[in-house]
């Protein structure tokens, strides 16, 4: 729909009200969807970083169930050992060994674990971005300042689309 333009007082056609809302709703909705796209793209590797981590970390707390296990049993042994002399030793030495190959592994899963989610950062891009949103309403930008957004972001959706890129 398009809005006719009212002459102004010099002859030349300024916009009418219609039409600067019209502009202001389109280029807010552009603003909206392209803080949406940044905010996506800078977290999905954060995401996938704290998800591999914190997998990574409930692994070493299920092995650390095993070890405290392993380690109740190695130590009965001993003491039934010492106690009676009937078990042998060689059980005790077993499950010590063992212990000792989980805790080896536990130690892998944690370095791994903390190195994954030291990568997760905040989407700084996205933070700086959107603390400039008041400045541009307001009129006050720098406008040798220039943002680069996704071309996903800022196209129209088609009219065929019937919402589809609102579900990602």
């Amino acid at each position: 729909m398009s809005h006719p333009a009212a002459p102004g007082p010099d002859g030349e056609h300024e916009p009418t009200i219609g039409r600067l809302v019209s502009d202001i709703s389109r280029d807010l909705s552009t603003l909206v969807r392209g803080e949406i796209a940044l905010a996506k793209s800078e977290l999905r590797v954060s995401v996938k970083s704290g998800a591999v981590g914190s997998g990574l970390l409930v692994a070493v707390a299920v092995l650390l169930l095993f070890v405290v296990t392993m380690l109740s049993m190695a130590g009965g042994f001993f003491f039934a050992w010492i106690f009676n002399r009937d078990i042998p030793l060689a059980f005790t030495w077993g499950f010590l060994v063992m212990t000792g190959v989980w805790i080896l592994f536990i130690l892998v899963f944690a370095l791994l674990g903390v190195r994954f989610l030291k990568r997760v950062k905040a989407p700084e891009k996205t933070i700086a971005t959107v603390q400039e949103i008041p400045n541009a309403l307001k009129g006050k930008t720098d406008p040798r300042v220039t943002i680069d957004l996704p071309e996903a972001a800022v196209s129209p959706p088609s009219p065929t689309s019937s919402g589809k890129h609102l579900k990602s």
